[in-house]
């Protein structure tokens, strides 16, 4: 009885009229005295953010901070697939004939992921990451590779919860749920970062003067609470490092596994 209520509350409370009254909270300067609260309750060190967490005007403020220069490494392996996020790993493997399969249970199709986008042709033999930000992670998004972004698409929809329960029981969230979609083309082919909105995330956020040439690690994105990036690389094009799996932590910078095949030049 219980989940079934959960469920029917969480349907009826995933309005985005309910995300932006909490994010317009969150970009308040009254909400700035919560800081070292929230910190404290998700185990945030302080002490990584760029500046002392006095000087943020907000919490949203905060809760989007940059970091202190050198502690996101980027691997240098130029054909690495480098994590976009801090992250937990919720979901991944081989997109077999456009379907993504058993992510929580639960069958997803890249049609309805990619909103039917005439390059999800592109993505049917391809692997897939889901990558889950708490609210403890670090939330700006990065580029995955160095390369060119081909296409930019938000699609509107829901904000429901991306957690664990969301995922499970919720129906086919990272489907429904409002994304922001970039296309970037490198080397060995393209790959597609898809970020999904959650409950509270009163938008996505592409970075300041994105420009379209990226080198792995550039500023892509930020989320303005926690929510979920469902990384997708092209057919044929990747190989993953064997010691990843379902709820391995990962960190922005994070080299993911090989991009494979041979080098393309066009776009």
């Amino acid at each position: 009885m219980a989940k079934p209520l959960f469920r029917l509350m969480t349907e009826l409370s995933s309005r985005k009229t309910i995300s932006r009254i909490t994010g317009g909270f969150a970009k308040s300067r009254l909400s700035r005295s919560l800081i070292p609260w929230f910190a404290r309750t998700y185990q945030i060190r302080l002490e990584d953010a760029e500046k002392p967490h006095t000087e943020y005007m907000s919490l949203n403020d905060f809760f989007t901070r940059r970091l202190k220069p050198g502690l996101r490494p980027v691997d240098p392996t130029p054909s690495s697939l480098i994590s976009p996020v801090d992250a937990l790993i919720t979901g991944m493997g081989p997109i077999e004939a456009g379907q993504l399969l058993n992510i929580k249970g639960q069958d997803y199709t890249i049609e309805e992921l990619l909103n039917r986008s005439p390059r999800m042709i592109n993505y049917r033999d391809g692997f897939y990451f889901v990558l889950y930000l708490s609210p403890t992670d670090y939330h700006r998004i990065h580029s995955p590779v160095t390369g060119t972004i081909l296409e930019k698409e938000r699609v509107s929809g829901k904000v429901y919860p991306v957690n664990e329960f969301g995922l499970r029981h919720m129906k086919r969230v990272l489907s429904r749920n409002e994304r922001l979609i970039t296309y970037i083309h490198h080397a060995f082919g393209e790959v597609a970062v898809v970020k999904v909105g959650a409950l509270n995330v009163s938008s996505i956020r592409y970075a300041d003067q994105l420009p379209m040439d990226l080198t792995a690690g550039d500023d892509l994105a930020y989320f303005e609470f926690g929510s979920t990036v469902v990384l997708l690389t092209e057919n044929g094009t990747f190989r993953p490092r064997t010691d990843l799996d379902v709820g391995s932590k990962v960190q922005m910078g994070e080299r993911l596994g090989e991009l494979t095949g041979k080098a393309k030049a066009g776009k």
